[in-house]
């Protein structure tokens, strides 16, 4: 058995009605077992741990953000931390028989399936990032949602 782990956070933490929404989507995919999910109205925001073989969580993962494109608006968001998507991040971490390699090369096809077929801008960071000046989050994060509109411009 392979296993990863990966620990979504969307841009959700008031409406749980959304956020179960969310999460039925894991529950879809066979193979896929929700480990905890928690939301902070303060934040407005939820983090949801999976884990499964990649190729399941990978699955879980792309319908996850395609119903939180659906219901999280963020032109009508508020909360305490900065955010640049209604699926904020999406980190991979091997847990058994998976490399970190295979971890990076998963979120790099996961993030090309994201903005090809959501049309949703995908910054990869850490260990996936394609220029130095994307390692970090925070750097990514500048300006938060409310710029980003003329970060991708002149990125």
């Amino acid at each position: 058995m392979r296993l990863i782990e990966s620990v979504p956070n969307f841009s959700e933490g008031r409406r749980l009605d959304v956020v179960e929404r969310i999460v039925e989507e894991a529950k879809k995919i066979e193979g896929v077992w929700i480990l905890d999910y928690s939301s902070d109205p303060d934040h407005n925001r939820s983090v949801i741990t999976i884990t499964g073989e990649p190729e399941a969580v990978e699955a879980a993962l792309f319908n996850m953000t395609l119903k939180a494109k659906e219901l999280i608006d963020l032109n009508n968001h508020s909360g305490e931390h900065p955010r640049m998507g209604a699926t904020d991040v999406i980190p991979l971490v091997p847990v058994m028989n998976v490399t970190k390699e295979e971890c990076i090369a998963l979120s790099k096809k996961l993030g090309k399936r994201i903005g090809e077929e959501l049309r949703i801008p995908v910054y990869l960071y850490e260990d996936s990032a394609s220029t130095p000046e994307r390692v970090s989050l925070s750097n990514i994060r500048k300006g938060e949602f409310e710029n980003f509109a003329s970060k991708i411009a002149s990125d």
